[in-house]
């Protein structure tokens, strides 16, 4: 009898040493945004961080972790320990850095591999924006004026190499232009400098522009996606007009570092389908203008291969840039 009872003792201990092994989460969770408040990431992962902690039933605490351009904290995320109590809000930039990196044949400070998908949040597309004095109604009208004045007209940017360069070099390589690039530190000045007629161009995120497009002060040209804008349908899209390869979309998702248990993935993934669905995400998201487009791992991860193959191919052929002082 004193057998038996030990040994149920043992079986019980064991099954619940397994049970408290499987549970997730059973403490905090870190979010890294890799951006300063008040950015795509920071606004985004808030409000998804909040929505995800009711479905989780513990706290999800977003930290920033901004520097160069979001490399730093891609950085921290891709080499934190995989238990799952670290994810990243990742932008498209995620998917830039280490192809920079291998330009400058300098060692990545992170690997796209070292990082697997959760879900897709949110995905606009850019669209092609310029100050109202220039003398153009289309993006055709827009390629012929920059062939006819080349390195003339300039364009603004977040930095070289930020998504908003890299989309417009899409264009400028498709186009076979040729134009000057005004790079900012960040998308704030880049769309004040556009404002103030010290650039002419921009690729900028739609809710970025709204305002400025309804008021007059810019003219909105055609759109980087794979369809037309719901929310600006006499947009065409560069695709429709011939461009190949032009193709964009600023993107937010959570990331987490390869290696993380799959218990967690799945409670992670479980709490991001859940939550794009609370309606204070949707209420927050929907005063952004920013669309919800969530997509659960598998279709995220074919989704981020195509986009970060795109965005590679235009990176490699920039070639190296040298920041000036």
């Amino acid at each position: 009898m004193i057998t038996r009872f030990l040994t149920a003792i043992a079986v019980a201990l064991f099954a619940l040493a397994a049970a408290a092994q499987d549970a997730f989460p059973t403490r905090p969770i870190t979010m890294i945004v890799p951006f300063p408040p008040g950015g795509v990431a920071d606004l985004t992962g808030r409000p998804i961080a909040a929505a995800m902690e009711k479905v989780l039933k513990q706290p999800i605490a977003p930290v920033n972790r901004s520097g160069a351009g979001g490399k730093v904290g891609y950085a921290a995320a891709a080499n934190a320990k995989p238990d799952g109590y670290t994810v990243l809000m990742a932008l498209s930039s995620v998917s830039i850095f280490p192809e920079v990196d291998n330009v400058f044949n300098l060692k990545p400070a992170y690997t796209l591999d070292q990082l697997i998908p959760i879900a897709l949040i949110s995905a606009d597309p850019t669209i092609l924006v310029v100050h109202a004095s220039l003398p153009v109604k289309t993006a055709k009208e827009f390629v012929a004026l920059a062939r006819s004045r080349p390195n003339e007209i300039a364009f603004s940017s977040a930095g070289i190499y930020s998504t908003l360069h890299v989309a417009m070099e899409m264009v400028v390589q498709s186009a076979r232009i040729k134009l000057r690039h005004v790079p900012f530190a960040g998308g704030g000045p880049a769309i004040t400098a556009l404002l103030g007629g010290h650039v002419a161009a921009l690729s900028s995120g739609p809710a970025a522009a709204v305002a400025h497009l309804r008021s007059g002060k810019l003219r909105a040209l055609a759109c980087w996606g794979d369809k037309r804008l719901a929310a600006m349908p006499e947009l065409p899209t560069f695709k429709e007009l011939g461009y190949k390869d032009v193709e964009f979309y600023i993107w937010s998702a959570l990331l987490a570092p390869r290696g993380t248990p799959e218990v967690a993935i799945k409670a992670l993934r479980d709490a991001a389908r859940k939550g794009v669905e609370d309606p204070e995400f949707k209420r927050v998201m929907a005063k952004l203008e920013t669309p919800i487009n969530y997509l659960d791992a598998p279709e995220f991860q074919t989704f981020w291969e195509r986009d970060a193959e795109r965005l590679l191919r235009t990176v490699r052929r920039i070639g190296k840039v040298e920041a000036t002082k």
